[in-house]
């Protein structure tokens, strides 16, 4: 009786993850086809704020089993910046680590971009 309900919440567990992976798979697909077919466009902007999104993840070592080096970390930083442009409608973009670090807050210039792609910034 155990190992029919442990089995059955495996595979449900395990459905479920999956159906995850692969919604997250497809929604990042069409996001990207979207970008690829909306305009790239070139507007006045005013950057409004920045911020960024660290994560760090731990893993074990495969066949290491000594207290000290069990474990390494990885650590991915995301970087978004907010732009308002004239209408007064704001969006906020991804951008790389050096185009984080160059921008400022209250940066006037050129924002071009396409759909959620950030494609660069000019100041004025």
């Amino acid at each position: 009786m155990f190992s029919g309900l442990f089995s059955l919440m495996f595979t449900l567990i395990f459905l479920l993850a999956a159906g995850i992976i692969v919604a997250a798979f497809v929604q990042g697909i069409h996001q990207w086809n979207k970008n690829n077919h909306s305009p790239r466009l070139t507007v006045d902007a005013l950057v409004v704020t920045k911020r960024m999104d660290v994560s760090h993840r731990r893993h074990v070592n495969a066949g290491d089993h000594t207290s000290a080096h069990r474990y390494h970390t990885t650590t991915s930083t995301f970087y978004y910046v907010t732009f308002q442009v004239d209408s007064g409608d704001r969006m906020e973009l991804t951008v790389g680590g050096a185009d984080y670090g160059q921008l400022v807050e209250g940066d006037r210039g050129k924002l071009t971009f396409q759909g959620t792609r950030y494609l660069g910034f000019q100041r004025f």
